[in-house]
């Protein structure tokens, strides 16, 4: 074999290395997840008379705000409080979370926008009385009966950050994008998860029904205006010695935006985000804690490696397509049989995950229809080559006439 050839098997082993690593992560958590109970038994929570604080920041949600503000209060006890941070508001956010029962602060700041910043701010206005737990829940979610209780009493139990299970649901009369993107998301916030915890690895900070202890919640830095900051926040608290625990037990669900333009919008914003952080942060904190000896944080880095579904779809049929003919070429038929397998993994992991997780939101006959899908998302990946997202942008959540 020439020096060419050799240069080109060595990319396609490359390649193929690539994209095995994050398949072998989600056989394993997918695997891991069937072998366990769903829903998974609890004991009763308990957290004995300490402090919750809810911060729930919101940006011109007053539309949806209310349902929200009524689930929380309704779960908190007397020395509990809802801390409503109106964010660059231009509605009236702020008058229908204090008619709601919630106390509310007002945020001004047309240069520092985001989540992360109105995050920031609330936890300023608690400083001076600091709770025991602070749990963040976004403006547009409905937290689940006893799911306050569930988190806030494993927080402080570990002494870490957690997250709930977070589930987005399609609208009633949705259609293939919509059933399809619920889908990867029960796979991404509620099968991996769930096989991750079941093996003792911690799990990613999901924006909406994760709390911390005040001590963590304190130092960590919220002032940020990136895209996906409770990943980044996961990766610092990991990196810190608290790495993330998941409590499926509790609950927060939301849902996509019914308008076309809503939906590009906040797919764009998370997976340019998440791109950003996979190729920024998945080595470095891989690095970091093999070094260190830290098998947690080392299992967030292999989580966090994991790229969104359908890119790693795209990115598995693109390198087995240049591994066959790269086998063929170069007459090495391990790559050719390597090529062929790492897909089949893939699949047969996907299909597990739908057949115990996703029949009920993706029909079978919409589950053929991936490829279609797949094609839709082509334009958002193209433009985090070529014009990628890097400012925080409200997701517009309906048909706006």
């Amino acid at each position: 074999m020439d020096l060419l050839g050799l240069l080109v098997l060595a990319a396609a082993v490359l390649l193929l290395v690539g994209v095995a690593v994050p398949v072998a992560v989600v056989a394993l958590q997918v695997a891991s997840a069937l072998t366990g109970p769903w829903p998974p038994a609890g004991a009763s929570p308990v957290r004995a008379g300490r402090r919750v604080a809810v911060l729930m920041p919101a940006h011109n949600e007053s539309r949806g705000l209310v349902p929200a503000v009524e689930a929380v209060l309704a779960q908190l006890g007397p020395d509990d409080r809802l801390l409503v941070v109106a964010d660059n508001c231009t509605d009236d956010t702020a008058v229908a979370a204090r008619e709601a029962g919630a106390y509310v602060v007002e945020r001004v700041d047309p240069v520092r926008r985001g989540k992360g910043h109105a995050l920031a701010y609330g936890l300023d206005q608690l400083r001076a009385d600091p709770p025991d737990v602070v749990m963040i829940v976004d403006a547009d979610c409905i937290v689940s009966s006893g799911a306050v209780d569930a988190v806030a009493a494993a927080c402080l139990e570990g002494r870490r950050p957690v997250q709930a299970l977070y589930l987005m649901r399609a609208p009633g009369d949705a259609g293939l994008k919509h059933r399809v993107a619920a889908f990867a998301w029960r796979v991404k916030n509620l099968v991996r998860p769930y096989g991750a915890s079941r093996m003792g690895w911690p799990c990613q900070l999901m924006g909406t029904g994760m709390a911390l202890p005040w001590e963590v919640a304190a130092r960590a830095e919220f002032a940020t205006s990136h895209l996906v900051e409770d990943m980044k926040l996961g990766i610092e608290c990991a990196l810190a010695g608290a790495p993330p625990l998941f409590v499926p037990q509790a609950l927060v669900t939301s849902e996509f935006p019914d308008s076309a333009a809503g939906m590009d919008s906040q797919r764009t914003r998370w997976e340019h985000g998440h791109l950003d952080m996979l190729l920024r942060n998945a080595g470095p904190l891989l690095w970091r804690s093999v070094r260190r000896g830290d098998l947690r944080a080392a299992a967030l880095a292999l989580d966090l490696a994991v790229p969104p579904l359908t890119m790693l779809v795209l990115a598995v049929a693109g390198a087995s397509v240049f591994g066959v003919a790269v086998g063929a070429w170069t007459g090495v038929p391990g790559l050719v049989m390597a090529s062929g397998a790492i897909p089949v993994a893939l699949t047969v992991t996907v299909l597990a995950a739908w057949a115990r997780h996703g029949r009920d939101v993706l029909p079978l006959v919409q589950l053929i229809q991936l490829p279609i899908y797949v094609l839709w998302k082509l334009p958002i990946y193209f433009r985090f080559l070529v014009g990628r997202q890097v400012e925080w942008i409200r997701t517009r959540r309906r048909e706006e006439r």
